[in-house]
């Protein structure tokens, strides 16, 4: 059984954009290691991000438009950088945070709409 592509590409953005919020933002909860270190380490991190974005944009592109594909990688970004705030942080979402994300949600639907 074959995958839909733009389920394969949904999964694979967003195991990229947890590899991608733990390379941008994990090091935010060891103040105390070196910035070489955090940097290493987050390359590091980012290397298997982008094994999993570049085929997720190479599988999904075609059938997604560019745009589309950028918008669902920042949706899924925006959905797992609250649960790592929250979770990882100890910053649970406000109102105003959830609140921008409707707001982005409703852009996304916009450009996910074929019409006109």
């Amino acid at each position: 059984m074959t995958l839909p592509a733009p389920l394969v590409t949904f999964l694979l953005l967003t195991a990229s954009n947890v590899f991608m919020t733990f390379a941008w933002y994990g090091h935010l909860r060891f103040k105390s290691a070196p910035m070489l270190v955090a940097i290493g380490v987050s390359w590091g991190i980012a290397f298997f991000e982008y094994c999993l974005m570049v085929p997720a944009n190479r599988i999904g592109y075609g059938v997604m438009s560019a745009a589309q594909l950028k918008v669902m990688q920042e949706v899924i970004s925006l959905t797992v950088f609250v649960g790592f705030n929250s979770w990882w942080l100890g910053e649970p979402p406000t109102w105003r945070t959830l609140g921008g994300f409707v707001l982005i949600i409703a852009g996304a639907a916009l450009i996910f709409s074929n019409k006109g």
